[in-house]
């Protein structure tokens, strides 16, 4: 794998297509050899995989060397593409510019704390891997006591601009208007950096974002952040495919298909301190 140091330029869960078809349903293997046959269109070809390196546990830079990548995408897509044969690069950019770089054709494929979502899924494929849920990151000690979403009346609460996280801080913005309480001061973010910013500087109370990425700073930073608490959101991650990639599209869920048999990906969460148990089954949707 290289790494590149730039990048150039609430939704109701519905569930997606699967697609299916004999060539998906034998089980896969490892064939790293076999690549011009199984992956004819990747032969040859280095795939170029989004992310953005202020993600962690997804995709973070290793703290012993910043030219290095380590999180659960990283180590799943050496997985994956080292089964495949198939050689890759991770494109390395702020989380709101990766996907339409995907959209576009200026990257394959977005592999990092990607959510899926139907509009999304008009724009590119996913092979999904893995459940999620929503964490609120606060202070060390929740000075504001804060735990649950009845108690974001009054308070000022940062979240990513159109994630699920915005989505749920305005549907109970609309509950505190119509219990008569205080309404809650919103602080949308455009990248994690951002959000975290707000929330060291004190100028917002909480900070919501996926509760992987919540309970990984909660647990890397003691005495500073704690996680408030918790929701399950029923969402899921996967990794976004360009629209037209298919063999990309088939070499992914192969691949996650046979580390998910093997047990690698659940050795994959816990070593980086991720629940095993949101690992999903392999499942492609095309929107």
């Amino acid at each position: 794998m290289s790494v590149r140091l730039s990048l150039a330029a609430a939704a109701t869960f519905a569930a997606g297509l699967l697609v299916a078809s004999s060539a998906f349903a034998a089980d896969p293997a490892c064939e790293p050899d076999k690549v011009a046959t199984k992956y004819p269109s990747l032969a040859g070809k280095t795939v170029t995989f989004g992310a953005d390196p202020q993600t962690p546990p997804y995709v973070a830079r290793d703290g012993m060397d910043m030219n290095k990548l380590s999180g659960i995408a990283v180590d799943m897509a050496k997985a994956v593409m080292d089964c495949a044969g198939v050689k890759y690069e991770f494109t390395l950019g702020a989380w709101s510019g990766i996907l339409p770089a995907v959209s576009s054709g200026q990257i394959d494929a977005m592999w990092d704390d990607l959510y899926y979502k139907p509009d999304r899924a008009k724009n590119v494929d996913y092979v999904m891997y893995m459940g999620a849920g929503t964490g609120v990151l606060v202070p060390d000690g929740n000075p504001k006591k804060l735990e649950s979403l009845a108690d974001f009346c009054g308070k000022t609460v940062a979240y990513g601009v159109g994630s699920i996280e915005e989505a749920a801080t305005l549907k109970q913005q609309e509950t505190c208007k119509a219990e008569g309480k205080e309404p809650i001061t919103t602080m949308p973010f455009q990248d994690l950096a951002a959000g975290l910013r707000l929330l060291e500087s004190g100028r917002t109370d909480a900070m919501m974002w996926d509760l992987g990425y919540i309970d990984f700073m909660a647990k890397s930073n003691p005495g500073k952040f704690t996680r408030a608490f918790g929701i399950v959101s029923g969402f899921q991650i996967g990794v976004g495919v360009g629209k037209g990639k298919d063999d990309l599209v088939k070499a992914i869920y192969d691949g996650i298909r046979v580390i998910q048999a093997d047990g690698t990906q659940k050795k994959i969460f816990a070593k980086y301190n991720t629940d095993p148990s949101l690992e999903i089954p392999a499942e492609i949707r095309t929107k």
